[in-house]
């Protein structure tokens, strides 16, 4: 495997989130103990989420660099929506986790100290997980990444939900009103569960082979569009992506007398078009007569066999 290739460079900013993830860790936590802010602690327990997701990131990143194999024709890359999926389903249990606290602090209040030096502490950690996410982010986006992007977007839910914690701690300081601090973790939780679930619902479209986007699928259209005329015209157009891969299949009807290599030209021309205006592409064509009526029994997703009646 090639160490210089673009799927592997990934690992370096799986690297960079593991890296963030312990540096917040450790501060988030020094916040947490030092106010024993309920709030701070469900910021924490994200962080050890991100961690978590982080090194899984990495593991399945090298797994998806893979090069094709006999029993894996199409590559590995599918293996990053098993990271994503596995990441929604941990920030779901860290929601979890994050009500039982909030509950058990509603029901026994406590005051929270050293506010001000707690505050301070935690900024610093929402300050290394904005810069890491929108680095990040940026690379997954780049690389077409699930793995990354996934990750990307739970360091910036983790950025938003700390400024959440950091306003209503500093709200509690303020007003003295302590309740505030695990009703602020309660709304927290919520909003961590519903990334999750996000994360858990993309994974699982990814797994069931979904369509490209609508935009993609318009760049395709638009090529075929181009070349099709009276004689030429395509059908039975499929799509789907397998983590930063796209996949394409369609067949192109042309006339019967035409000579195999004219129909090969054209394919040849309609895949290369196509692999430009998408990257990571991979094209199936197929080529039939259009007079033979058989060419039209494969216009849904299962061909349909002409049966003859006895």
């Amino acid at each position: 495997m090639n160490a210089d290739s673009p799927r592997l460079k990934l690992a370096r900013y799986a690297w960079l989130s593991i890296g963030a993830a312990l540096a917040t860790i450790g501060l988030k936590t020094s916040a947490y103990l030092l106010t024993g802010s309920v709030g701070l602690l469900s910021d924490a327990i994200e962080s050890l989420v991100n961690f978590s997701a982080a090194l899984l990131a990495l593991y399945v990143i090298r797994v998806g660099a893979r090069p094709p194999d006999e029993q894996h024709a199409y590559g590995h890359e599918k293996a990053e929506y098993f990271s994503s999926g596995a990441e929604g389903g941990m920030i779901v249990i860290a929601a979890v986790t994050i009500v039982w606290v909030c509950i058990r602090r509603l029901i026994e209040p406590q005051e929270i100290d050293q506010v001000d030096l707690g505050i301070g502490v935690s900024f610093l950690a929402t300050m290394i997980n904005l810069v890491v996410a929108r680095v990040i982010l940026a690379a997954g986006r780049r690389y077409r990444s699930i793995a990354l992007e996934a990750d990307a977007h739970h360091l910036m839910t983790d950025v938003w939900t700390s400024g959440g914690v950091i306003a209503g701690v500093g709200l509690v300081g303020l007003t003295g009103w302590n309740v505030l601090d695990p009703i602020l973790g309660l709304g927290i939780a919520f909003h961590v569960a519903w990334v999750g679930v996000g994360l858990l619902r993309r994974s699982i479209l990814g797994l069931m082979d979904t369509a490209l986007p609508s935009e993609d699928i318009a760049k395709i259209q638009a090529i075929l569009d181009a070349n099709s005329s009276e004689k030429v015209q395509y059908h039975a157009l499929r799509t789907r992506q397998s983590g930063a891969r796209s996949f394409v299949s369609l067949h192109i009807q042309v006339p019967g007398n035409w000579s195999v290599q004219r129909g090969h030209d054209l394919a040849e021309k309609m895949e290369a078009e196509i692999r430009q205006a998408l990257p990571l592409v991979t094209v199936f064509t197929h080529i039939e007569p259009r007079e033979d009526p058989r060419s039209f029994a494969d216009l849904h997703l299962e061909r349909r066999e002409r049966k003859e009646s006895h």
